[in-house]
C-alpha cells in the first residue's frame, strides 16, 4: 500500500512537470510562429491564452505535493547544528518533537484548507454531481482563463498536506523503530556507480568537504585510503 502510494505520488509530480514544461514550450513555439508571415496561416488561428494560468495551477500542485516527497526522501534543508552537539537521548527526543510538529502543522493546514475549499464550491459541486438540492450553497468562482471552479485549484493545499502530515508521521514512526532518518546524497547521480578500481578516478571521488562528525569539515590526515588501502599524501 505505501509502496503504491509512493509511486503514484512521483508519476504525479513528474506528470506535472513533465506537462507544464511541453505545455510552455509550446506555447512558446506558436507564439513566435504566429509573429512570421509564413506559419502564421498555420499557427495564427491557435489560442493559447490558457496555457499560463494551467502552468501555473500545474506548478502549485506539483509544490504541495514535491513538499511530501520532500519530507519522504529528507531533501528538505534543516539547519541541525545544535541538535547533532547534543547527548543521543534528547537529540531524538527533538527530533520527534520537531517531527511531530511538523506533523500538526500540516495537519492543522489540511483541515483548515479542505474547509476553506468545501466552502469556496466544492460542497456545491458534489451535491449538484449526484443531483442532490444544493440549497443556497455558493457556486465559487472560476479562473480567469479557463473558467475552471477555483476550488478545484485550491484543492492542492488540503491534499498536499495531508499527504505531508502523513509523511511526517511516517518518518517520525519510521525514526522511533530505527533511530535512522531519511537522507539524501546530493551527490549522487541514479544509475551512476562509482570507479573504485582506477586509483586517480577514485581519489577524485572522495568528497573533501565531507563532514566526519557533522560539524567539522574532513581535513586530509582524515582519510585512510578507503579506495585503495593508503594514505592519501
Amino acid at each position: 500500500m505505501l509502496r503504491a502510494l509512493d509511486h503514484l505520488e512521483e508519476w504525479l509530480i513528474a506528470f506535472l512537470m513533465g506537462t507544464a514544461t511541453l505545455i510552455i514550450f509550446v506555447a512558446v513555439l506558436q507564439r513566435y510562429a504566429a509573429g512570421t508571415a509564413l506559419l502564421y496561416p498555420l499557427v495564427g488561428h491557435l489560442d493559447f491564452s490558457w496555457a499560463q494560468e494551467l502552468c501555473i495551477i500545474m506548478f502549485v500542485w506539483m509544490a504541495k505535493f514535491g513538499a511530501a516527497y520532500g519530507v519522504r526522501t529528507g531533501i528538505h534543508v534543516g539547519v541541525d547544528v545544535v541538535i547533532n552537539r547534543l547527548d543521543p537521548q534528547w537529540r531524538a527526543k527533538l527530533i520527534v518533537f520537531g517531527l511531530l510538529a511538523g506533523a500538526l502543522f500540516t495537519g492543522i493546514v489540511a483541515t483548515m484548507g479542505g474547509h476553506f475549499v468545501m466552502e469556496n464550491g466544492a460542497h456545491y459541486a458534489f451535491l449538484h454531481a449526484f443531483g442532490l438540492p444544493t440549497g443556497d450553497l455558493y457556486e465559487g468562482p472560476i479562473t480567469p482563463d479557463m473558467e475552471a471552479p477555483t476550488w478545484v485549484v485550491y484543492s492542492a493545499i488540503p491534499l498536499g498536506s495531508a499527504l505531508m502530515c502523513f509523511r511526517f508521521l511516517q518518518v517520525c514512526v519510521g525514526f522511533i523503530r530505527t533511530g535512522e532518518l531519511p537522507h539524501h546524497d546530493h551527490g549522487h547521480v541514479e544509475g551512476l556507480e562509482e570507479d573504485t578500481t582506477d586509483p586517480q578516478r577514485a581519489a577524485q571521488d572522495i568528497n573533501w568537504f565531507e563532514m566526519s562528525d557533522n560539524l567539522h569539515p574532513k581535513d586530509a590526515k582524515d582519510d585512510k585510503g578507503d579506495h585503495q588501502g593508503e594514505k592519501r599524501p
